[in-house]
């Protein structure tokens, strides 16, 4: 599962919020819905989020191991 918790401590120590982010920023309410419940978002996204807020990757996101992952064998196909 990708987690977006470092994204939220990244605003936090950064002094931004949901706000900042849609009015300075212009990141869509629907965008920040999206990172607050672990959905999908695009590798646009994240790529615009490192841009915006001057930072890699993973500062962002994160990958925790769960067991809805769809995790399948490559070598049986």
């Amino acid at each position: 599962m990708i987690d977006y918790s470092p994204f939220w401590d990244l605003l936090e120590k950064r002094n931004e919020n949901w706000y900042t982010l849609g009015k300075d920023h212009g990141l869509s309410s629907a965008t920040l819905f999206r990172l607050k419940h672990n959905q999908h978002v695009s590798t646009k996204t994240l790529n615009d989020l490192c841009a915006m807020l001057k930072c890699d990757i993973c500062d962002i996101i994160r990958y925790v191991p769960s067991p809805y992952d769809n995790i399948y064998d490559r070598k049986k196909g």
